[in-house]
């Protein structure tokens, strides 16, 4: 049985986070480029899913039936890369290559080379967009099957975004889901405010996202994005909704930029950077990790 196979098995989905999180941290040091803080917010919320919720199978990722998912946040490829990785898409062996001129696994997700992923992204707002259009598809096609797409908080600036929140209601798409990794801090930002969670200025940290969603037509749900029952409970939901309620679904996670390591953890320096030796020491015992499972 691989590596990947023993994980499927039955394995808490803390312990695929902190695996996934390792990955994250030890690729891009090993790359020598790539991003960190998005990766790691969004970890818990991709593992729930690949893991408990999406209808996928690693050996048919062509699957027409298949469920869909979109990473809109593009730049955070490497954290989609190492669930994929021990989803059973490729080797755990291959993150190596992250990056590399002639790798299936370059800095954002291309839907043509790698496999498991469902949209090229990277030009941050249209994933959304794209995820739209899968949804709209499954339904003049009579399919059933769910689009999901993961968004971060400062890529909601972006107007493209809410010129598809308006119309994806007009459209009944109760078989589409948004996630917001609110993770409250990009890259640049303004200076943190009182009220703030970090060292910057949250992007939508003084928007009251749930009234905005549920103004546009949306059903709400609102987590803790590190939070396993929590997460389950509002992909359950989510689910639920699909085919029955002609209302698309977002789910707001409130996260933790860089979270499960110590160094980058609400830091917004650490939207991407590569960890030195001495770093990786500290990952690795933060996330309780040995170097020779990689």
């Amino acid at each position: 049985m691989s590596v990947a196979e023993s994980l499927v098995e039955g394995a808490p989905l803390a312990e695929l986070s902190r695996r996934a999180r390792w990955h994250v941290i030890n690729t891009v040091a090993s790359s020598k480029a790539g991003h960190i803080g998005g990766p790691l917010s969004a970890m818990d919320l991709l593992v729930a899913l690949y893991f408990r919720r999406l209808r996928i199978d690693p050996a048919a990722p062509d699957d027409p039936d298949r469920d869909r998912f979109i990473l809109s946040k593009g730049h955070s490829a490497i954290g989609l890369y190492s669930v994929l990785a021990l989803r059973g898409y490729f080797p755990e062996t291959e993150l190596a290559t992250f990056d590399h001129g002639d790798s299936r696994l370059q800095g954002h997700p291309d839907m043509l080379i790698t496999p498991g992923v469902d949209s090229s992204t990277g030009s941050l707002g249209q994933g959304l967009s794209s995820g739209a259009g899968m949804a709209l598809a499954a339904k003049r096609l009579g399919k059933d099957f769910h689009t999901w797409v993961m968004v971060g908080d400062g890529e909601i600036e972006e107007g493209m975004v809410w010129e598809t929140v308006i119309s994806a209601p007009r459209f009944g798409l109760d078989n589409l889901t948004l996630i917001v990794d609110l993770n409250g801090l990009q890259q640049y930002g303004w200076p943190a405010a009182p009220g703030d969670r970090f060292d910057r200025s949250e992007p939508m940290g003084h928007v009251d996202l749930q009234k905005v969603f549920t103004g546009f037509g949306w059903n709400v749900l609102t987590i803790d994005g590190h939070d396993f029952d929590a997460i389950l409970t509002a992909y359950a939901d989510a689910d639920a909704r699909r085919g029955a309620t002609g209302v698309p679904t977002v789910i707001i996670a409130k996260t933790t930029k860089g979270e499960g390591v110590s160094f980058t953890r609400g830091t917004y320096k650490w939207h991407n950077g590569v960890a030195t030796p001495e770093q990786l020491e500290i990952a690795r015992r933060d996330l309780a990790t040995a170097e020779g499972e990689r």
